[in-house]
């Protein structure tokens, strides 16, 4: 028997300031904590002013989470500690395992359109694999599959399994499934996902309901978190098409210790990753080049 979710709550992005002066959107982040384990950030970078993102995120360490980065417009340059460097453009993403330490940059480039428009999810990791050594996948636009659902609506699947058709990016611990999902006007979709998972949508463009919660209307710039217990959400589109970001995961039920851009699972922990940043020992030899 199928149960569908309702929404159980609903999170307002708020603008803010990162990196050396990029202007963005939050959509969730530490205040949130753990109400969306196994998620922990989620940024939305929109902007057509050059001056509130060309600043970007220069060097930086990273512990003990995943960083998703999705680019819709735009061009993003990156380089790591491990001797990577490289370019994501749009419809790319970039899915980056932080594990035992990792110091990386990220400078947005003068876009091509005019506009960049993009975003960054912060997962977690388990504290089995925090020291995990680094890694990442650059996935280009055209190794992303596009699969037709019901009704016309159509999803990006970059993560997860839908329609029968798996995302590139595999074998992640928290079992992620990302869906960049566009429906139609005036149209019903009925979406399944894990029971237990944490599921949220992010909403890009359009408006949309949650199925018969005729109260809840999906609007931009706002994420929408479901309850556990289901394992189908139920989305209506009336005069306008609606594109939205589904993200789900499986929650890891663990402590959150979390300063700047290092999450683990103690404040000892914690002390011990930044006092190794201070002293030049963080990036552990096996993870540099």
């Amino acid at each position: 028997m199928t149960t569908t979710r309702k929404i159980k709550s609903i999170f307002a992005a708020v603008s803010t300031i990162e990196g050396a002066g990029v202007h963005l959107k939050r959509a969730f982040g530490f205040s949130q904590v753990p109400q969306l384990d196994p998620f922990l950030m989620l940024d939305d970078f929109h902007t057509s002013d050059p001056a509130h993102y060309l600043a970007g995120f220069p060097w930086h360490p990273h512990r003990g989470i995943e960083t998703i980065t999705y680019i819709l417009e735009g061009v993003v340059e990156h380089g790591d500690s491990m001797g990577n460097s490289g370019t994501i453009g749009a419809g790319d993403v970039q899915w980056m395992t932080a594990g035992s330490g990792i110091i990386h940059q990220e400078m947005p480039q003068t876009s091509p359109t005019g506009t960049m428009w993009g975003f960054q999810l912060w997962a977690n990791l388990p504290a089995s694999q925090k020291m995990m050594p680094p890694r990442y996948r650059d996935v280009k636009a055209a190794d992303i599959p596009v699969v037709t659902l019901e009704n016309g609506v159509t999803a990006k699947v970059i993560s997860g399994v839908v329609g029968g058709v798996q995302g590139p990016v595999r074998d992640i611990v928290i079992d992620p499934l990302l869906l960049d999902i566009t429906v139609p006007p005036d149209t019903d979709v009925i979406l399944p996902v894990t029971d237990g998972y944490t599921v949220l949508v992010y909403v890009l463009a359009g408006t949309a309901r949650c199925g018969d919660q005729q109260g809840e209307l999906m609007v931009p710039e706002h994420a929408m978190l479901y309850e556990h217990d289901g394992d189908q959400v139920h989305i209506t589109t009336a005069d306008h098409a609606v594109r939205f970001l589904l993200l789900s995961g499986k929650p890891l039920n663990e402590p959150v210790a979390w300063r700047g851009p290092i999450v683990m699972n103690s404040q000892e922990e914690l002390r011990s990753a930044f006092d190794e940043y201070q002293r030049g020992t963080f990036v552990k030899p096996s993870s540099m080049s």
